[in-house]
């Protein structure tokens, strides 16, 4: 099993990066939280890994962080729900937000997110609520805010990038975060 990659970023596009790794490329699917904070062409990267096995095919997914990769798996144990869509909703909301929306089970959240409506988002809730672990305050308005960008016209990465360098202080309405991730994402 591949459970990590370490190499030399060859390429990244929209939803995938290509690991040189010992002369041989490894291509990676990968969530827009991902995608937001690989480095340039040619530098150093590591991805935590998924290997997917499938009876045509093999597909490697890469997470930069190790939660991304947890709740990656998590969700793959949700009955209907298959990598696509795990990787779509790491794409539409951070991992604290997930969390923290199955933890609550807030399924308007999840219906948020592209491609998963009121079946999906409560089976979600329905097999994940207790195997996620306590739901801390922080992030938790991250799903909110990402919605409100990818309403906007950001793509997930871009907006995924700009909530990641927020300072996490849970006292801050989201109207505010929303107002300086709109600065960050459009310096004027």
């Amino acid at each position: 099993m591949i459970v990590s990659l370490r190499g030399t970023l060859e390429v990244a596009g929209q939803g995938f990066a290509v690991v040189d790794v010992g002369g041989v490329g490894l291509r990676a699917l990968v969530p827009a939280s991902t995608a937001a904070r690989l480095p340039a062409a040619g530098e150093q990267v590591k991805l935590f890994t998924f290997l997917h096995v499938q009876e045509d095919a093999l597909t490697l997914y890469g997470f930069a962080t190790a939660p991304e990769l947890q709740l990656f798996e998590l969700l793959l144990a949700v009955r209907g729900l298959g990598p696509s869509k795990a990787l779509a909703l790491l794409s539409g909301s951070s991992v604290d937000a997930l969390r923290g929306d199955i933890g609550r089970e807030n399924v308007n959240a999840l219906r948020r997110i592209p491609g998963v409506g009121a079946k999906l988002a409560a089976q979600i809730v329905l097999d994940l609520k207790d195997k996620i672990g306590p739901v801390t305050g922080a992030g938790a308005d991250d799903g909110e805010l990402l919605a409100w960008l990818t309403t906007m016209g950001f793509a997930p990465a871009e907006a995924q990038g700009a909530v990641a360098k927020l300072p996490r202080d849970g006292s801050v309405p989201v109207e505010e975060r929303l107002r300086q991730a709109l600065q960050i994402l459009r310096p004027e």
